[in-house]
């Protein structure tokens, strides 16, 4: 007896099974109902139905069966395939012929018989649902032949039986793979039908890409769509939004443009959903041009774009910085009958917030109110973010307050904000009492107890900091990597190293290996303290560990020598860190050898470094140039530095202020006052604003020349335009005035000065005790002596020697020699003019130690 399973040349195994049970591939078992398409989708006609015929109909008449003789003789498959072709012309009694034999003469099916069944059902409307139903059983079961094995059937039948072929046979195979959920035999019957020179129908087609694209199988239904291309099928509307579809789903936004573009140039008629995959594609990119001009194209079509489609565009506007633009779409969108959702406010909000127009957002955020959009947690935590980045504490709190009680949670990143925005108004009660509160509602995570750390040991509060640490470990938080090096860095800064150092231990037994971050801070704590061996010793041990060194630690190790005057070492060090680990030195290196030595007064050597630079390929910058310009105006090398300038204007680099104020303070120190005002004038010709240190050296340069009148214009042009004054401007104003017999006016200044906040140092106290003695106010003069004492400054042998001085002048010689043995006991060593003092008892200029000097006496 034959059996569709023995032409499909399957295992003997499955074939002794349907032997058992001729019956069982006729099963009527319910199958897994039909995917529902799109418009794009098969015919309607093919919704499953029942193979079984109304028990209540009379039994259908076969003559060629009834004159057999024999109403139980068994059906042969020549029997059956000769039934099926003498009906061929008539589907409906192929069909109900079909329906009999298998059900009174135990007929089992045959793939050949089946084949030539569908093939007939499917010339007429009336019978093509039956035979999308036994095309449904047969893609449902694990056991039947191989899609490629049914269509090669397909395929042959109608030749080998002369009957003509109904292509849409292979479309309802097609589909029914699909219906069964069956995409990899869905695959292989797209390429066997493909194969045999025969194309599906596009629709069909369409349904086989949209469920590979719904299953994630985006490489596969990319293959089929290639095949469909080589066949000369480009494909509909459908075919596009299902492609751009899975290219957006794999974020190849590029392709899934250039499916939407190549379709619009082939005439594609194409609908706004399609427009609208295409926007959201461009603006992925983002590219907000094309997207409002795609957007502009849905309009002229005469369609309204999506809320979702206008939301969009205008967050991609927002991401490119284009306000204008943003706020034009959502007034179209109003316009268009779109409602503004909370996605559209929250991001424009968000830009105003990015061009420094927070007053601008907090509008927008009030008005968001009014038109009955509720925030979000989004928006919440973007104003109060930028609340705090704007130092507006008040209203963050506010908006967190708000946020809390609308029964928004607040996100940790939000948190973590207002955490910051507090910290740096140094408000510790409200900080303490927001952080009780973030770890009350279980908020606060690592990153929050890391804002606090960093804190505290930037402030170098290493106390509160390891109190906090206990919290954190009580609470079952793990401290992180960043946790540990905010504690060692805080153990720096108070020069702690042991400390530091004991942290790190901690860090390795956690388990937690050191980073190059945790290493630099170690070697610049060790540089700070003054120890440059263990800040070295510290180096090697991160080698040993195989801690590659970064480009900051390379730079932290030559700043460290630098500052202590160990330049010529440091150079020494780069070329190994050079020839021997990789480093690539920076601007920032060379100009950190330059400065050092500079400061160590050799400019030779600094100029050697500058030619190592530029032969090096690396561009000097306006800090190498003004390094190099102070240190030859230091060595009163006046004209290689004015060469210097003009190479520098020559280069067209952008001069700044730290430039200019580099040639004015050296003119200035050399007294050339009228060299110092033509560059100040050039400054401000050329649109630059001087600042304190500016004006603090033209003041300077004017008292050195006794010219009050010109330092207080410059004081008074500096209050006007609202440049702070700071120490060095009272000091410098102060000495001039004692300097010119105004001793009133001088003390005057001296008294705004400390009630402006500002505290004396031992230079202001040298000018005082200086102008003091000078006007013969010895008694004054040594009250500041006093008065340093009390607020821990030690004076300086200057200061003795003008107070020694000026008891010699007033004849206190007893006095005179106790301030010596003062000096003494301070640990000070008295100077040349102390000692020609003391054994002469005259004063360079003065004739005698006993000629007092008249004043008049000024309470201080």
């Amino acid at each position: 007896m034959g059996t569709w399973l023995a032409s499909s040349r399957v295992s003997p195994l499955i074939l002794r099974s349907i032997s058992r049970n001729p019956r069982s591939v006729c099963s009527q078992a319910e199958l897994p109902k039909k995917p529902v398409p799109e418009s794009d989708s098969p015919p309607q006609n093919l919704k499953s139905s029942s193979d079984s015929p109304d028990e209540t109909s009379p039994e259908p008449h076969f003559p060629e069966i009834a004159t057999s003789g024999c109403k139980d003789s068994v059906l042969t498959q020549a029997d059956v395939i000769s039934s099926l072709l003498s009906r061929k012309n008539d589907p409906d009694s192929a069909l109900q012929y079909f329906k009999w034999a298998e059900r009174r003469r135990g007929l089992v099916r045959s793939i050949d018989w089946i084949c030539i069944l569908l093939h007939i059902l499917a010339k007429d409307p009336g019978t093509r649902r039956h035979a999308q139903n036994l095309l449904n059983q047969l893609a449902s079961g694990d056991s039947g032949p191989t899609p490629s094995i049914v269509v090669d059937h397909l395929v042959q039948c109608p030749e080998s039986f002369g009957l003509d072929p109904d292509p849409l046979v292979f479309d309802y195979l097609l589909n029914s793979y699909v219906r069964a959920g069956r995409l990899d035999c869905a695959i292989d019957c797209f390429n066997s039908v493909v194969g045999r020179g025969i194309f599906p129908s596009l629709p069909f087609v369409n349904l086989v890409l949209r469920e590979l694209v719904n299953s994630g199988l985006i490489r596969e239904a990319h293959d089929v769509y290639d095949k469909m291309v080589a066949n000369g099928v480009e494909g509909d509307s459908v075919t596009v939004k299902i492609l751009m579809r899975g290219c957006l789903k794999e974020g190849r936004d590029s392709e899934a443009i250039e499916f939407f573009m190549k379709a619009k140039e082939k005439g594609t008629e194409l609908d706004a959903v399609a427009y609208s995959l295409s926007i959201q594609a461009v603006c992925k990119k983002p590219d907000a041009k094309l997207a409002c001009e795609l957007l502009s194209e849905m309009k002229n079509k005469g369609w309204v774009p999506s809320e979702g489609t206008f939301t969009t565009v205008i967050g991609s506007c927002m991401k490119l910085g284009t306000m204008a633009e943003a706020l034009r779409l959502k007034d179209e969108m109003v316009s268009c009958g779109r409602s503004v959702n909370v996605v559209v406010f929250t991001s424009l909000i968000n830009g105003y917030c990015k061009l420094g127009q927070y007053d601008s957002a907090l509008d927008l955020f009030y008005r968001m109110g009014e038109s009955g959009v509720a925030p979000n947690m989004v928006t919440y935590s973007i104003l109060i973010d930028w609340s705090c980045k704007n130092g507006n504490m008040n209203k963050a709190c506010e908006l967190y307050g708000q946020m809390k009680k609308k029964g928004i949670r607040p996100s940790v990143f939000t948190f973590n904000s207002l955490l910051q925005g507090l910290l740096k108004k140094c408000s510790l009660e409200e900080v303490n009492k927001l952080f009780d509160e973030a770890v009350e509602d279980d908020i606060a995570d690592v990153s929050t107890y890391n804002c606090l750390l960093s804190f505290f040991c930037s402030e170098g509060k290493v106390d509160e900091a390891q109190h906090l640490w206990g919290k954190m470990l009580s609470k079952g938080i793990t401290p992180t990597i960043v946790s540990y090096n905010n504690v060692i860095l805080g153990y720096c800064r108070v020069g702690n190293l042991d400390k530091a150092c004991s942290v790190l231990s901690q860090l390795q037994d956690s388990g937690i290996k050191p980073g190059v971050i945790t290493y630099t801070i170690l070697i610049n704590g060790y540089f700070k303290k003054g120890d440059p061996e263990s800040a070295f010793n510290m180096f090697d041990q991160m080698l040993i560990e195989n801690i590659p060194p970064s480009d900051y630690t390379y730079n932290c190790l030559i700043t460290g020598m630098c500052k202590a005057s160990q330049t010529s070492e440091a150079q020494v060090r780069l070329r190994k860190f050079a020839e021997e680990n990789g480093f690539a030195p920076s601007a920032l290196t060379y100009n950190t050898i330059i400065d050092g030595f500079v400061k160590e007064g050799d400019i030779n050597s600094a100029l050697a470094v500058y030619g190592e630079m530029c032969e090096g390929g690396l561009y000097p910058n306006v800090v190498t140039y003004s390094t190099l310009i102070k240190g030859l105006c230091k060595s009163n090398n006046f004209d290689f530095a004015l060469k210097m300038w003009h190479d520098v204007k020559s280069k067209g680099l952008h001069l700044d202020v730290t430039l200019y104020s580099t040639l004015i303070d050296g003119f200035c120190k050399k007294v050339d006052m009228e060299s110092a005002w033509q560059f100040f004038s050039e400054l401000l010709e050329v649109g630059l604003s001087p600042n304190t240190v500016v004006y603090n050296s033209m003041i300077s340069g004017f008292r050195n020349l006794d010219n009050l009148e010109a330092a207080l214009k410059l004081y008074k042009r500096m209050q006007a335009e609202g440049v702070p004054c700071d120490l060095r401007t009272y000091t410098t104003l102060v000495d001039a005035f004692l300097k010119a017999g105004e001793l009133v006016s001088g003390i005057d200044l001296y008294t705004e000065m400390l009630a402006k906040g500002f505290v004396p140092d031992i230079v202001t106290y040298g000018v005082l005790v200086n102008g003091l003695c000078k006007k013969g106010q010895i008694d004054n003069a040594q009250k500041k002596l006093e008065e340093m004492d009390r607020k821990g400054i030690t004076p300086n042998v200057l200061i003795y020697n003008t107070l020694i001085a000026g008891h010699f002048r007033e004849g206190n010689i007893q006095e005179a020699f106790r301030l010596h043995n003062e000096m003494l006991d301070r640990g000070l060593v008295p100077d040349d003019t102390t000692y020609d003092m003391l054994v002469s008892g005259k004063v360079k200029g003065q004739r005698s130690t006993s000629t007092p000097g008249a004043s008049t006496a000024v309470k201080m």
